[in-house]
C-alpha cells in the first residue's frame, strides 16, 4: 500500500469485524478521515475469521438480547442494503440441557427473552428428534429453540464492511501493526507502528483479544483475557443433519451444525488465559470427541477435514467494553466474550454515534462502560459458548 498518513481525525485499531463495522459508520457518519490499522494482511484474519458464525437471541441478559435485536437484522439484510452477498442460514439455535438445575436457569432466561421480545420455545424430546435427527435425547431434560436465530459467513461479512468502509473513504491499512497507544498528558495523542507514528484526537481499540496488551501501552488496564478455542469440521457421513440449525449441548457446550457436506464442531475448555493457539490435540481426544459422539453419535461415521483454534476474549462478567476508556480520545469495543460476530456490525454503529454526536442512541449500552468493574456493578451472562 502507499506511505501511511501521519495524521487521521479516527484510527480504528483492528481489521476484524468490529473495527471494519466501526469505520464504515464513522465515516458514514462524517468523523472526517477515519484510517483503519490491522496487523495481518488482510482484515477477518484474527477471531473473527476462527469463528463458527452464530448468530443469536437467546442471552440471559437485557443488554444482549437488545445489541443481537438490533444486529442481526444488519447481518440478515446485508446484502439488500449494499449489494454485497453474505451467506446466511436461518434454521435457528437448539439449547440442549441434560440436568434440572440448569434446565431450571434456562426456563428464567426463556420467561426474561419472551418478556423482551425474543421469539423462543421450549421443544420436548421428540420435537428435538424431529428438527435434528440423530441426536440424543434419552437424557434430555428440555431444550429452547430460537427460531430466528442462524449462521452467517464471518468472513463474507468482515469483507462487506471493509469494502463499504473503503467506498466510504475509509484508508484500509492492512499489514501495519500497533506497537503503543501514544499519549500526550492525559489525553490520546495517536499510535505507533513499526512505519512511524500517527497522530489523531480519537483512538477505536477494537483489536479483539489482544485490546489489553495495547491498552496497557497507555496505562490502562483492560480486564480482558485471551481464551483459545477449537473448532473441526468434518468431511461427508451418513447421518449429517439436513438442516444448518446449530445445536448446544449444555452445560458441556459442545456446539455443532451442518457446514458444507460435513459438520463443524467444538466445545468450550479449560479456559486457560494464553494467546498460543496451536491446536490442542490432547483436548480434541480426551475431551472434546467423547462429548460429541455422545451428543450427535452419527460423527463415529465422520472423517476430520480440517481443525483451528481461534481466541475468545473473555471478561470477568462475559460481556463487552463499549465505550470511551478513561483517557480523553479512546474509545473501546472489545472483550465480547464469544459474542463479537453477531453483535459488531451493531457495536461498529454505536461507537459512531459516540464518537460523532456525543452518545448511543441505537441501544442504551451504559451497562456496558469500563467503570462497571470499578463500580462492581457486574451482571453475567449466563449463556456463554
Amino acid at each position: 500500500m502507499s506511505a501511511l498518513p501521519r495524521t487521521a481525525d479516527v484510527l480504528v485499531i483492528g481489521g476484524g469485524i468490529v473495527g471494519c463495522a466501526a469505520a464504515y459508520h464513522l465515516a458514514a457518519a462524517g468523523a472526517g478521515r477515519v484510517v483503519l490499522l490491522e496487523r495481518e494482511d488482510a482484515v477477518g484474519r484474527g477471531s473473527t475469521g476462527a469463528c463458527a458464525g452464530g448468530f443469536r437471541h437467546q442471552f440471559t441478559t437485557e443488554v444482549n438480547v437488545r445489541l443481537s435485536q438490533a444486529s442481526v437484522p444488519m447481518i440478515l439484510g446485508f446484502e439488500e442494503a449494499h449489494g454485497i452477498p453474505v451467506d446466511v442460514a436461518h434454521d435457528g439455535y437448539l439449547f440442549l440441557v441434560r440436568d434440572e438445575a440448569t434446565w431450571a436457569g434456562f426456563r428464567r432466561a426463556v420467561d426474561d427473552q419472551r418478556r423482551w421480545g425474543v421469539e423462543v420455545e421450549i421443544l420436548d424430546a421428540g420435537a428435538v428428534r424431529d428438527l435434528v435427527p440423530g441426536v440424543a435425547v434419552d437424557d434430555l431434560v428440555g431444550a429452547t429453540f430460537g427460531p430466528r436465530d442462524g449462521i452467517a459467513d464471518p468472513g463474507a461479512l468482515t469483507q462487506g464492511f471493509a469494502t463499504i468502509a473503503r467506498d466510504a473513504g475509509v484508508l484500509m491499512a492492512t499489514g501495519v501493526g500497533v506497537t503503543a497507544i501514544e499519549m500526550a498528558g492525559d489525553a490520546v495523542r495517536g499510535v505507533a507502528t513499526a512505519d512511524g507514528r500517527i497522530d489523531a484526537p480519537a483512538v477505536v481499540l477494537a483489536a479483539g483479544a489482544w485490546s489489553g496488551p495495547l491498552a496497557a501501552t497507555a496505562g490502562l488496564d483492560l480486564p480482558i483475557a485471551p481464551v483459545p478455542r477449537t473448532i473441526l469440521t468434518t468431511g461427508p457421513f451418513d447421518g449429517v443433519p439436513p438442516r444448518r440449525t446449530l445445536v448446544i449441548d449444555m452445560p458441556s457446550t459442545f456446539y455443532f451444525h451442518r457446514e458444507a457436506d460435513g459438520v463443524l464442531f467444538g466445545m468450550g475448555g479449560a479456559d486457560i488465559e494464553t494467546f498460543d493457539t496451536s491446536v490442542d490435540e490432547a483436548y480434541i481426544a480426551d475431551h472434546l470427541l467423547p462429548r460429541a459422539l455422545e451428543v450427535f453419535p452419527a460423527l463415529a461415521g465422520a472423517g476430520i477435514r480440517s481443525r483451528w483454534a481461534g481466541l475468545y476474549e473473555m471478561t470477568p462478567d462475559r460481556h463487552p467494553i463499549v465505550g470511551p476508556a478513561p483517557i480523553a480520545g479512546l474509545w473501546v469495543g472489545a472483550g465480547f466474550s464469544g459474542h463479537g460476530f453477531q453483535h459488531g456490525p451493531i457495536v461498529g454503529r454505536l461507537l459512531a454515534e459516540m464518537i460523532v454526536e456525543g452518545a448511543a442512541r441505537t441501544v442504551d449500552v451504559h451497562a456496558l462502560a469500563f467503570d462497571r468493574f470499578a463500580r462492581g456493578d457486574l451482571v453475567r451472562e449466563g449463556h456463554v459458548v
